[in-house]
């Protein structure tokens, strides 16, 4: 995810494009794992020394509402984010390392389809995060 795909995102969802959204979307990016909200407070203070704890909390969620970052939750009810694409997705979660690797719609539709069928239930949305251990920690 680049920025210009980051300020697009944000402009689509109706949101302001800030630097502090930027930058904060640019540490989930480069972290390539997800980061709770006071990792990713640390990683952004090292580069803007003046941003704010609150800061952090608000913007984050401003990212999952506009579908720039989504939040995955930890053991301990402690949150994760991870920068999220544009196309609807859903994810598998490493709990040793913190990995998160997208996977796409088709892993998922044949269920789906299958609810809809068998319980008449008109699907508009789905949001699916699988929780274990990638193939390097097991």
């Amino acid at each position: 995810m680049s920025s210009p795909a980051t300020v697009q995102r944000l402009r689509t969802a109706g949101e302001r494009v800030t630097p502090q959204r930027l930058a904060i979307a640019e540490a989930l990016v480069d972290a390539g794992s997800q980061l709770t909200a006071q990792e990713l407070y640390r990683r952004v203070r090292r580069r803007h020394p003046s941003i704010g704890r609150a800061t952090i909390f608000r913007t984050l969620e401003t990212l999952v509402a506009s579908g720039v970052a989504q939040r995955l939750e930890q053991e301990g009810h402690v949150y994760g984010y991870v920068a999220c694409r544009a196309e609807h997705h859903h994810h598998l979660s490493c709990t040793a390392c913190g990995r998160v690797v997208e996977i796409g719609e088709a892993y998922i539709r044949s269920l789906a389809d299958r609810l809809s069928a068998e319980l008449g239930f008109e699907i508009d949305d789905a949001r699916l995060d699988f929780y274990g251990r990638c193939a390097d920690c097991r």
